[in-house]
């Protein structure tokens, strides 16, 4: 995979032994059900897929400023392949894709279009230029009016990539500019028949970058649909897989078991943790399979997590021990830590990519949490530009974004 720009990921201390434990919640009378944990808002609110109408707002205000790191990460935006108003999209009615896209029958082209719709869209907001939305229409309605299917073994995971990046495009435009989209309703039921069913039953054995990746597509399609019933499934399938894919101490000897998975005894589970049998805080289902990987899967646990708090449920506080550790485990390795005999052999294939700038300000930003490492690598690294299949200007969106 190429890389654009990285960002970058958090600190963790690795002799934490002790598991971290919530003390039980006391209760006046009969402890109550809680309420669903995957349930949808009554009411979206849009745009809000990885960014809200307040993030937006802040961001255009910094740019508008030029004040760093935001002015940067959006001339490196303008000033890439995506940013260019002479871009010609390259649709295809069906997008074939192997096993790591081999092969690529469009597979590059449509994710890549994808992210120049949302380049796009972002730069529409920000300079309120409408030829910019224009542009992003243009390459929404070409795939919307040619893509049937994706075929081949990367069928789910290539759907992922491409439907995260839409409807973040499609949210901004559609709640924002004015001037009209006509084909709109036309790019919604592409989402709805050709990506929808595609991300949103997950895949159980698979490594869990996919399933996270295909939920961070659900859940945002959902979003823009309007679709309560899609989100709710979506979300469930993302809160049991999360837990499955970062450890914590506090989970056992052992990681969780994937759900809905056939992966139910240890050596399963080690084989699927790819030979890794010592656990600890951080560690993720494919740290040993390589950082790359890791990196997709962060970032979509981020960008779902974002898009949730967006529509009414902060996943974060519940969720910041087991972020928090991934970030910095991964991390300090990243930065250079020497790599101890019982990870991985004592051997990691590094490249995290721009996967650590959501998950950062989440949790440094706005909840106040100090993370040495991500600080170091996630400011070492901007403006985090883009891996070229979904991770995308997360530096111009989410740096030091209170929102």
């Amino acid at each position: 995979m190429r890389y654009g720009v990285p960002a970058g990921l958090a600190a963790l201390a690795l002799g934490l032994t002790a598991a971290l434990t919530l003390a039980p919640t006391a209760h006046a009378g009969p402890p109550r059900p809680a309420p669903s944990a995957a349930a949808a808002p009554a009411q979206f609110a849009h745009p809000g897929v990885l960014n809200s109408r307040a993030q937006l707002d802040f961001v255009r205000t910094k740019v508008q400023a030029g004040q760093q790191p935001w002015k940067g990460a959006f001339d490196a935006m303008l000033a890439s392949e995506y940013g260019s108003l002479s871009r010609t999209p390259k649709p295809r009615a069906v997008v074939e894709c192997g096993s790591y896209s081999n092969p690529d029958i469009g597979c590059s082209d449509e994710r890549e279009d994808a992210i120049a719709a949302y380049s796009d869209a972002l730069a529409w907001y920000i300079t309120r230029d409408a030829k910019y939305a224009k542009k992003s229409i243009e390459l929404m309605d070409a795939w919307s009016a040619k893509i049937k299917d994706h075929t081949n073994s990367n069928a789910p995971l290539q759907s992922g990539w491409a439907g995260s990046t839409w409807p973040r495009a499609a949210e901004i435009i559609k709640h924002t500019y004015t001037g009209g989209w006509p084909n709109q309703g036309r790019f919604a039921t592409m989402l709805r028949d050709v990506y929808l069913p595609e991300v949103i039953n997950g895949k159980p054995n698979s490594n869990g970058n996919w399933e996270l990746i295909m939920m961070d597509a659900a859940v945002g399609i959902s979003v823009h649909l309007d679709d309560r019933t899609s989100y709710d499934k979506a979300m469930a399938i993302y809160l049991g897989r999360v837990p499955a894919y970062f450890y914590l101490a506090s989970d056992g000897p052992q990681p969780k078991y994937p759900p809905r998975s056939s992966i139910d005894t240890k050596s399963e589970l080690i084989d699927y943790w790819h030979g890794q049998n010592t656990f600890v805080d951080g560690l993720a289902q494919e740290t040993c399979r390589d950082f790359g990987h890791t990196g997709m899967a962060i970032a979509a646990t981020m960008h779902v997590a974002e898009t949730s708090r967006i529509q009414g449920r902060d996943l974060y506080p519940e969720l910041k021990d087991r972020f928090r550790h991934a970030l910095g485990f991964h991390a300090a390795y990243e930065l250079g830590a020497p790599v101890p005999s019982w990870l991985c052999g004592g051997s990691l294939t590094k490249g995290i990519g721009p996967a650590t700038e959501v998950g950062y300000n989440a949790l440094h930003t706005r909840l106040g949490i100090g993370m040495e490492n991500t600080r170091k690598l996630t400011e070492g690294r901007r403006p985090a530009g883009t891996e070229n299949h979904f991770e995308a200007w997360e530096t111009l969106t989410h740096a030091e974004n209170p929102n």
